[in-house]
């Protein structure tokens, strides 16, 4: 993989939010528990990517450019749950998890990214 951009995704290093898929932060207290926080996205497909996929499935292999769609689209879902917990006052998210689910019969893939907003501190 040339460009981790591409196929991958997560938090930056310079976020003002820590977004962790455990029950706690080792080294941090959690203050102050918000509560569920989600981001959301549906993206429909293309029809030349569809194509493309209908193609590539007779031979096997990845469908890169599905997983390029499905990539972005976590990512705007995190990006969107980050903002969701900075609005409502957090600083972390607890337990975060994605959802990935079909949205209507061929109308695209709605991802869901959804956690526990938290307030949290370093141990002193």
């Amino acid at each position: 993989m040339s460009n981790l951009d591409e196929y991958g995704g997560g938090q930056g290093p310079n976020t003002q939010v820590l977004v962790v898929t455990t029950n706690d932060v080792p080294g941090f207290r959690i203050d102050h528990v918000i509560g569920e926080v989600f981001g959301l996205t549906v993206r429909s497909r293309h029809v030349g990517s569809q194509i493309g996929a209908s193609l590539k499935s007779l031979v096997g292999g990845e469908l890169k450019g599905m997983t390029k769609t499905l990539v972005q689209s976590r990512n705007e879902a995190m990006e969107r749950l980050i903002a969701q917990t900075q609005a409502r006052g957090g600083n972390a998210v607890l337990m975060m998890r994605f959802d990935v689910s079909e949205a209507g019969a061929d109308v695209g893939t709605e991802v869901c990214a959804y956690g526990t907003a938290a307030v949290i501190s370093p141990l002193v």
